[in-house]
């Protein structure tokens, strides 16, 4: 086995290994809203369960040149959003979200998605998503290296889950009818595969 010290590689180098060894990730879609008004959509694959009780999830941005995402500014500033599931219906406009633009550019100019409004949050969501989490801001946490911070990590609350009558069966999320796809690394992404079952011990 190789073994290799992180503290020893570049930024660059520890997130290629990040991202080809820690698949599929899922993507969370993104819609937020700067404190000017101006709507913000974009994918991000750093994203997951915190807990079901509070109903929590985690997302984290990590900023270039000291910077922060449009989308962790607008979270942090107007504490809601909205986050999208990504699916195989979805994925190339949400792929289109991805380019750089200013910060009072709206990725509607590029991405063909279709607004609607929320129900407990004001920030618009995309009515493209089968499924979507109507979220609010539990807490932000700093990443730093040293005292530079790198990262920001968002702990967010669902208010509500909006989810598709077609893929929502007794309770429960059909998986085939979502038709997630996952983030692995470069410009690659992942369809759901085979499912099996494995039962837990007592």
């Amino acid at each position: 086995m190789k073994v290799i010290s992180s503290n020893q590689l570049t930024q660059q180098e520890n997130y290629k290994l990040l991202i080809g060894s820690i698949i599929p990730r899922p993507v969370a879609v993104v819609t937020s809203e700067s404190s000017e008004g101006a709507l913000n959509i974009a994918p991000f694959s750093f994203f997951n369960i915190v807990s079901s009780d509070p109903v929590m999830v985690s997302i984290s941005f990590q900023r270039k040149n000291g910077q922060e995402k449009d989308t962790a500014r607008n979270l942090r500033e107007k504490g809601e959003g909205v986050i999208h599931i990504l699916d195989e219906a979805n994925v190339v406009e949400a792929n289109q979200t991805a380019v750089t633009l200013g910060p009072h550019e709206s990725e509607l100019t590029v991405a063909d998605f279709t607004l609607v409004p929320s129900k407990s949050v004001k920030t618009p969501a995309l009515k493209e998503a089968k499924v979507r989490y109507e979220v609010t801001v539990h807490q932000q946490i700093e990443i730093k290296k040293g005292e530079t911070v790198t990262a920001d990590l968002f702990i967010l609350n669902i208010e509500n889950y909006v989810i598709d009558e077609e893929v929502y069966e007794e309770g429960k999320i059909n998986p085939r009818k979502l038709a997630p796809v996952s983030r692995l690394a470069g410009h690659d992404y992942s369809k759901l595969g085979e499912i099996f079952t494995i039962i837990r011990p007592d």
